[in-house]
């Protein structure tokens, strides 16, 4: 399969910011499959809690890698590189136009920079590495990594921040240097260019979003469908899958808390994890940032694709 002379766009953000339907809005105007980055629409049977796209959507937009595991059941970087891939070939060779969107820092960032293949990455690790380097300074860090992996540091300019501190979270993960990884084939990364818009609303207007969101998710049945899941064994599995309504909602249904207490939980935990991704993507270099969707929609050009309506 030929590589795109363009790069691939991504749709980013934090949760409840509109990158679905900024996305399913294109695909009224080119001919888009959506490649869906988001950790916890890979996971059947939890669909209210993790905002799934809607019947209506998907009659309009194809979507990929939605509903790939089961609840509790491990999900790596390594594996999502592949599928990834996977899915962009298979759109590409329908002449269609491959648009990646989700909020999943880990994911993209294995997708447009590659990841080693290990039993468990540790966010503390990078957040770390990342305090480090704004109290010690960048030189310091690169002098760290020019006496573990002299290979990576010789191609990395010593303020590059973002690849600095990859690498030696590589390094503190593994045990090994990442080009050592890179070597050995350990090592893997997306076989496409890509380019980043991110869709990041002001704050108060996203929060207010988000605790809309769970109004919401809670009428349209968010507490029935947990409990159905239940009945059919899933209890354990789901309180694994760590993904923020259910296990809150399992909570209140175990007696900790009132319902109204667990969906002031919900909409709390859900602006905490907005806010972690809000700071992941503005450490991701070239992201682009955009406060509403139109702008962010009159930014990414998808004229002169194959295909192209």
């Amino acid at each position: 399969m030929a590589v795109p002379e363009k790069p691939i766009p991504i749709i980013c953000g934090p949760t409840g910011s509109g990158k679905t339907a900024a996305a399913v809005e294109l695909a009224g105007e080119y001919p888009v499959e959506i490649v869906s980055a988001d950790s916890r629409q890979i996971i059947r049977h939890l669909d209210i809690g993790t905002a799934k796209p809607t019947p209506e959507q998907k009659s309009m937009v194809k979507f990929h890698l939605i509903d790939l595991i089961e609840p509790g059941e491990r999900y790596c970087a390594f594996r999502f590189i592949d599928e990834a891939n996977e899915a962009i070939e298979d759109i590409l060779s329908r002449k269609k136009i491959p648009l990646v969107v989700g909020g999943t820092g880990l994911y993209l960032r294995a997708l447009t920079e590659g990841v080693v293949e290990i039993e468990q990455d540790d966010m503390s690790v990078c957040e770390e590495l990342a305090s480090e380097m704004e109290s010690l300074g960048p030189e310091e860090m690169y002098r760290r990594l020019t006496e573990i992996d002299p290979l990576e540091a010789a191609k990395t300019h010593p303020h590059n921040k973002v690849r600095v501190i990859r690498a030696l979270e590589i390094f503190q993960l593994t045990g090994k240097p990442k080009s050592e990884l890179m070597a050995s084939g350990a090592y893997r990364k997306g076989r496409y260019e890509f380019e980043y818009f991110c869709l990041t609303p002001p704050r108060p207007g996203l929060y207010e979003a988000i605790n809309r969101r769970v109004d919401r998710m809670m009428t349209d049945g968010l507490l029935e469908e947990l409990k159905v899941l239940i009945q059919k064994g899933y209890r354990e599995r789901i309180r694994r899958a760590n993904v923020i309504g259910y296990g809150e909602l399992l909570d209140y249904l175990d007696g900790n808390f009132s319902l109204s207490e667990a969906v002031s939980i919900i909409k709390q935990n859900s602006r905490r994890y907005a806010k972690r991704q809000m700071t992941w993507f503005r450490r991701q270099p070239d992201c682009v940032f955009f406060e509403d969707r139109e702008s962010l929609l009159n930014s990414i050009d998808l004229r002169g694709w194959p295909g192209e309506k």
